[in-house]
Formats: structure tokens, sequence, C-alpha cells
């Protein structure tokens, strides 16, 4: 599986997962998968329920990651 990186907001209610879709074909169609998931019981106990699942352009998921961060939102280690 492809790596992925993590976002959580500042109320620690809420995650996002950006990951590299692996069938994308280098140089030509890159896309991203984007999760978003919320936090539920203890965190760090529980992994997040992933409540949306998208595919973007791989230019888009950075300008979103980039805007998520301006907004408060912070780097998270990856949930199992």
């Amino acid at each position: 599986m492809a790596k992925s990186y993590w976002l959580i907001n500042s109320n620690r209610t809420e995650v996002k997962r950006f990951t590299k879709n692996d069938k994308s074909i280098d140089g030509v169609f890159e896309y991203m998968f984007l999760d978003t998931g919320k936090i539920v019981g203890v965190l760090g106990k529980e992994p997040p329920v992933i409540t949306t699942t998208v595919s973007i352009d791989i230019d888009l998921a950075r300008e979103i990651y980039e805007r998520l961060l301006s907004q408060g939102w912070r780097k998270t280690e990856e949930f199992s």
C-alpha cells in the first residue's frame, strides 16, 4: 500500500488521509485518494471511522493539504 499522509483538525475530532493511487500512471494521470474520518472513542486507541473517500488530481490534493495546514490542521501519525 502507498504511503499515506494524515492531518488532524485542531479540535481532534476529524482526520484527513491522503494516499497516492497506486494504479496511477506516473506523469500521465496521477490521483490521490482523500479520506475523511471521524475520531471515535479515545484518540489513538481506536482507528477513525472513515466517512468519505474521493479520488482527486494530485495537484488539487497538494492544494487542499496546504490549505488545511494553513487553517490549523496538524500532521499526525498514521492510525491503524
